[in-house]
């Protein structure tokens, strides 16, 4: 699904991530850990060709593609989707007006917004005035809509009360078709700092991001204790 090899990325003169490689198979959701400021965004950043992230060697193959060079829209109509951390506010387009365009798979919008209690969000300006929680329910209401083959989630539990991280957790858990355990097609790629989400989402590998490069690819169940018991930098002394 995703094969990442030796990517290194900059914005201005600043480097973000140095020989970076990853590879996720179709059906595989990864847990991407880190500490801030790591480079973890930067590489969700980098996978869906967003902002002024620049890829200065390495590439992004994407189901035996090279996207590297590819806009962000054309990754996204290949089937790569993202949920944001801080997503913008996008004053005069509706919530409801979002899903009409991203929407591919005839899905009914009610239903969908029904499913994360966020129909009453519909008439809304994109993310004006939403919480932490609305805001990640808006996230993940445009990927259900999209319906993406890869599915990129930027820490979906930051900022998320514990009804609301419930929801999400199970609408993930759904999105990234954990309760199909034949002919799973979805894959997928989160980060997390806390860890919670692997109430709900039972991730098949886990890695570390630190100084700039992955370490420590594993369960990631023994990875988060293990950076809880030693911190990041305990992960240093871990293969590669």
């Amino acid at each position: 699904m995703l094969e990442v090899e030796n990517l290194s990325v900059m914005i201005g003169d600043k480097m973000l991530l140095k020989d970076v490689s990853l590879h996720i198979e179709e059906g595989e959701t990864r847990m991407l850990f880190g500490e801030n400021g790591s480079g973890k965004t930067s590489l969700l950043m980098a996978i869906m060709g967003l902002g002024d992230y620049k890829v200065t060697s390495g590439r992004i193959m994407f189901k035996d593609e090279d996207i590297t060079n590819l806009p962000t829209n054309e990754r996204a109509q290949r089937g790569i989707g993202i949920m944001f951390q801080r997503p913008p506010t996008i004053t005069g387009l509706k919530v409801r007006e979002m899903l009409e365009i991203i929407e591919k798979n005839g899905e009914d919008i009610e239903e969908l917004a029904r499913s994360l209690n966020f129909d009453e969000f519909l008439n809304r300006d994109l993310n004006a005035g939403f919480s932490g929680g609305e805001i990640k329910r808006a996230e993940l209401l445009q990927l259900m809509a999209q319906d993406p083959d890869l599915v990129l989630l930027d820490e979906p539990e930051s900022g998320v009360d514990l009804v609301n991280i419930d929801l999400i957790g199970n609408a993930i858990r759904k999105l990234l078709q954990k309760d199909v355990h034949k002919n799973r097609h979805k894959s997928g790629l989160i980060i997390t700092h806390s860890g919670y989400i692997l109430d709900y989402v039972e991730a098949d590998k886990g890695c570390v991001l630190v100084n700039e490069t992955i370490w420590c690819t594993g369960n990631p169940h023994e990875i988060l204790q293990g950076i809880r018991d030693r911190g990041y930098e305990g992960c240093l002394s871990c293969q590669k």
